[in-house]
């Protein structure tokens, strides 16, 4: 069965990044490499600091949706407490 991934990578700049993945290594290199998102090419390094795993691409989504949807506040406490 697939696996995706929701992730949270922490930027250069010390901003956090939410996305999904089904290969969190592969995603953090793709980041790194400025073949990530539009919003970590200039904000490089990061580092992926929590992930969560799923069994579907909706499940992901749906959870990347709703982390997006928080604070910063409640994005450090999530990878506080991982």
């Amino acid at each position: 069965m697939k696996k995706y991934f929701v992730y949270l990578a922490r930027c250069k700049d010390k901003t956090i990044y939410t996305g999904y993945t089904v290969d969190l290594k592969d995603r953090e290199a793709k980041h790194n490499s400025g073949e990530g998102a539009k919003y970590t090419k200039h904000r490089r390094p990061i580092k992926i600091v929590y992930s969560e795993e799923f069994n579907s691409v909706s499940k992901a989504m749906k959870r990347e949706a709703q982390i997006k949807s928080w604070s910063r506040a409640d994005k450090e406490k999530l990878i506080k407490n991982k």
